[in-house]
């Protein structure tokens, strides 16, 4: 199998209720490494470009308003399937759907407050993990 890197974040549903702990406890059980982390403010912009593929879709302005309206945690993740553990670890997008123990099952509010984001595949996951990362700042 081989070992691949995702990336992650912990939104701002899950940061206010103070479950970032909760939430790498799940990844890390799951058998995934935490092998870079930062506590960031999502900017407006940042928000604007990180989510640029869903601008024609109705629920951009809101996931923006969302994204920005609080800490959140991003972060690279590293293991064997990296991108499909944790979008298993996550669970499905909407809380109601996803099977329990998952980090969306647990600790989400809503489709849209659900915790967290994962890459959805090992090309989007370069891009995302570039978008918020230097390579100095992985340390595997």
């Amino acid at each position: 199998m081989a070992i691949e890197r995702t990336f992650s974040i912990v939104k701002p549903d899950a940061t206010r209720r103070n479950l970032t702990g909760a939430i790498n406890a799940l990844i890390e059980k799951s058998g995934l490494r935490i092998v870079a982390q930062k506590r960031i403010h999502m900017t407006k912009a940042q928000a604007e470009t990180f989510y640029g593929v869903h601008k024609a879709r109705p629920f951009f302005g809101s996931l923006v308003a969302f994204m920005t309206s609080g800490p959140v945690v991003v972060q690279v993740l590293e293991g064997e399937n990296a991108v499909a553990k944790y979008r298993e670890v996550m669970g499905a997008t909407n809380p109601a759907n996803a099977a329990p123990g998952t980090i969306r099952k647990e600790f989400a509010e809503s489709i849209e407050a659900n915790s967290a984001h994962g890459s959805d595949s090992l090309e989007n996951a370069a891009i995302e993990i570039a978008f918020f990362f230097s390579g100095l700042e992985i340390v595997g």
